[in-house]
């Protein structure tokens, strides 16, 4: 019966089967199928909506596994008969997504080869789904996988609901199971959520806005979903939502469901009611529950989109310790309340926000945040994206960089680079200083203006190495050294230490080195704790697993990268420890007793924003503090404020409130913590570099590496001279310590020293300041939703 090979032929003739095998195979092929699809047929149920109307709750814990949050997955519907679905909602759905609903079997090949055909001209799609296929979906299949297995049996379960169930109970049953965004389920929950009405009392307009949301509640609901992802901002889902609402509205009168007259009512969105809050996620739990949403829908790998977190039963294990978030906002909540007096002084205290972030440096978790007085009150999360500027807590990335990469050669430029010790590397920081260029031009602006340098305080220091130039925050010094180094490896170091791309501006001007760049408090204190970590850099994260029904769909993966060498970290680290034991220095007001502490301050220009990031070996964090307008009821431009005068204080510095709440949380978070030491600084491979209009003479180039160790021993103050005074010359900053001008500090308010934050004047025009050039209000935890 099966004659293969062919007995009676030859050669190549042997194997070609003849037309009967070729049949018979065939005909035993489709009867196989046919059998197989009549069992797979015969084995599905029709769906329930009514079972599918239960939906779970999304948990989210705490570090230690208790339980923080029930939330995302709220039984937010109610099912309703079809007499109360407005027509014109049935007739929106299939005008966007089904056009022949009613005369298809529940599976539409043609569909789906229109819908990829559309696709790939970029226009408006129907999805490629039946609308039989999206109610299977819905109500009968908990798996929302993309795998075969999945698609094959929602092909079968569709087929049986195409034959078995009467076309207007399909349609009762799509929509009423399907998601609406804000946690409604089904059409009578999102008429509620966001027209406060009935379904049966829905007009045209707001019909085809809730078929809007169908494609996607996160990138069409106009209040904004910018904690799954960025680009979902109010403005940007109002534009999508009223193109998709137009689009629908005329398909709907192309396929003669609307009369042209009507739709000409309809050309804005229908008003829509604000979010509601839910009372659960008050506080700090609130930032906690969207950052780690962020952090799991930007990071898992098996396609798990917003849309499927909405319908519930994920468990969210979270890398948030309930103790040090309750203790960070314990410590933010004291200085606010005895200093931010908005009552008494309204012109200066009110829209004042702190936020502030803390990271494991070994791990990069995220253990706590403070995102806000409240969640429910005030939404954005003031430890991720803000736009507030770094000021001086920039520099040391660019230290870093000149470490590491070293400084231009002034007559081989790239050819030539010299690489730098912080204690051998003198820099003028005299006040007003003239910017040049690494090759010794001036540098000038688009209008071809010159820039000269201010520090805080119009302190001048002359001769200053770049230790002590740290310790009381010159900015002159780091100015010019970022122009030595060269700006884009300033930036390459920031975003090897771990800040993002998107958070840095764009400009080259000299004041980038100054911090002019927005990154969140996450991103800061993620990078400082590269320097904690001595050079080992881990993406700050919030989320260790996600389980759903019983099994992992994600898990946290460490990928740990070398950004600096061991030398260049703990001489960082060792310069930062510095700024705060040394009596002189500006983080002097975020010492602990006992305590390593490596940490910077940070003032920017206006005074309209102020920081300080710190670490121990254990812990990094970053607190910003700042005055921000963004009450859009006001009518007025979202725009940051100065603070003279805020919290009845001169002028607000790193060195005041926010040093303060660092020092009081980090107190309290450390308990019981062991009282490590850092790494003692290794020698560097560096050479003595007199640059920015030193007075002193360069030394002869010998290019010969340190043999010992750059700085002094992290336990004791760094100014102290290295080596004795070289009776060649007369005033040696290296060698002879009294010849430079240090000050008695540096225009701080009281209590503690300024921390020179990015001010400058150019030569002829205050008006071209690149110190205000930059600022591109980016700064999120995950490149969207994030973290």
């Amino acid at each position: 019966m099966i004659d293969y090979p062919r007995h009676n032929k030859y050669g190549w003739r042997r194997w070609v089967p003849s037309w009967k095998l070729v049949t018979g195979l065939c005909l035993g092929f489709l009867g196989t199928l046919m059998a197989a699809s009549t069992i797979a047929y015969a084995m599905v149920d029709v769906p329930d909506p009514n079972k599918a109307a239960k939906a779970q709750n999304n948990v989210y814990y705490w570090d230690d596994g208790t339980q923080m949050a029930a939330t995302g997955g709220e039984i937010n519907r109610q099912i309703i008969p079809i007499e109360q679905i407005p027509t014109e909602m049935q007739n929106a759905v299939i005008s966007a997504e089904n056009k022949t609903f009613w005369t298809d079997s529940g599976i539409d090949p043609m569909g789906i080869g229109r819908a990829l055909f559309n696709m790939a001209k970029g226009g408006q799609t129907q999805g490629g789904s039946t609308i039989t296929q999206q109610y299977v979906k819905n109500a009968a299949l908990g798996d929302q996988s993309q795998t075969l297995s999945r698609k094959v049996k929602e092909l079968f379960i569709s087929i049986r609901v195409g034959t078995d169930v009467d076309k207007p109970d399909i349609m009762r049953g799509y929509l009423n199971t399907s998601y609406y965004g804000r946690g409604a389920y089904g059409i009578q929950a999102a008429a509620r959520t966001y027209y406060g009405t009935n379904a049966k009392e829905l007009n045209a307009d707001q019909c085809a806005f809730l078929a809007s949301l169908l494609k996607g509640a996160t990138y069409f609901d106009p209040a904004g979903a910018e904690d799954i992802d960025p680009a979902a901002t109010p403005a940007a889902n109002k534009a999508r939502a009223t193109e998709r609402m137009n689009w629908i509205l005329d398909e709907m009168v192309k396929d003669n469901h609307l009369s042209a007259a009507e739709r000409a009512r309809y050309t804005e969105l229908p008003e829509i009611e604000a979010p509601k809050k839910d009372a659960q996620l008050g506080g700090q739990v609130g930032y906690l529950v969207a950052l780690a949403k962020s952090n799991f829908l930007n990071s898992n790998e098996e396609g798990i989109e917003a849309d499927d977190l909405a319908r519930g039963g994920y468990e969210i294990h979270t890398t948030f310790e309930k103790d040090k978030v309750n203790k960070l906002a314990a410590a933010v909540k004291k200085v606010r309340d005895d200093n931010i007096k908005p009552d008494k002084r309204p012109k200066t205290d009110t829209f004042v926000q702190f936020g502030g972030a803390s990271v494991d440096p070994k791990t990069g978790k995220i253990v706590a945040i403070y995102g806000g007085e409240d969640a429910t009150k005030h939404f954005t999360n003031n430890a991720d994206q803000t736009g507030a500027q770094v000021g001086s807590t920039f520099k040391p990335f660019v230290l870093a960089a000149a470490m590491r990469d070293g400084v231009l050669d002034p007559e081989q430029g790239e050819a030539l680079r010299h690489k730098i010790d912080p204690d051998k590397t003198v820099y003028n920081g005299k006040n007003k200083l003239k910017i040049k260029n690494y090759d010794g031009t001036v540098w000038k602006n688009e209008e071809g203006k010159e820039w000269l340098q201010r520090n805080d305080g119009d302190e001048s220091y002359k001769n200053i190495n770049l230790r002590e130039a740290m310790i009381h925050s010159a900015n002159s010094p780091f100015v010019q050294l970022g122009m030595d180094v060269g700006i884009p490896k300033v930036r390459e170091a920031a975003m090897d230490a771990g800040l993002l791309e998107s958070s840095l501006s764009k400009s080259n001007v000299p004041s980038f080195s100054i911090g002019i760049s927005d990154p969140s408090a996450i991103r800061m204190a993620g990078s400082y704790a590269t320097f904690a970590a001595n050079g080992e850099q881990m993406d700050p994260f919030s989320v260790n697993k996600v389980d759903y029904e019983g099994r992992t769909v994600y898990e946290h993966k460490d990928k740990p990268e070398s950004a600096f060498t061991s030398a260049v970290a703990s001489n960082v680290t060792d310069v930062l420890r510095d700024v705060v034991d040394d009596p002189e220095g500006t983080g002097k007001n975020a010492r602990l007793p006992g305590r390593a502490v490596a940490g910077k301050t940070g003032t920017t220009d206006g005074n309209k924003s102020a920081w300080f990031v710190g670490y121990t070996p254990q812990l990094s964090t970053a607190i910003d503090m700042y005055r921000l307008d963004d009450n859009e009821k006001s009518g007025k431009k979202r725009e940051f404020l100065e603070m003279y005068g805020t919290g009845d204080q001169d002028k607000i510095h790193g060195a005041s409130f926010p040093s303060e709440i660092w020092q009081a949380y980090m107190s309290e978070a450390l308990k019981g913590y062991p009282k490590l030491t850092f790494p003692e600084p290794e020698p560097l491979d560096a050479e003595a570099y007199w640059g920015g209009g030193a007075s002193s003479p360069p030394p002869s180039p010998s290019n010969t590496p340190s043999s010992t160790p750059s700085s002094t021993p992290s336990g004791t103050p760094s100014g102290s001279p290295s080596g004795s005074p070289d009776p060649s010359q007369s005033c040696n900053p290296l060698k002879d310590w009294t010849c430079t001008t240090t000050g008695g500090g540096n225009g701080g308010t009281p209590g503690g020293t300024g921390d020179g934050g990015p001010s400058g004047d150019p030569s002829t025009s205050p008006s071209s300041s690149p110190a205000t050039n930059g600022n591109n209000g980016n700064g999120g935890l995950f490149g969207g939703p994030s973290g």
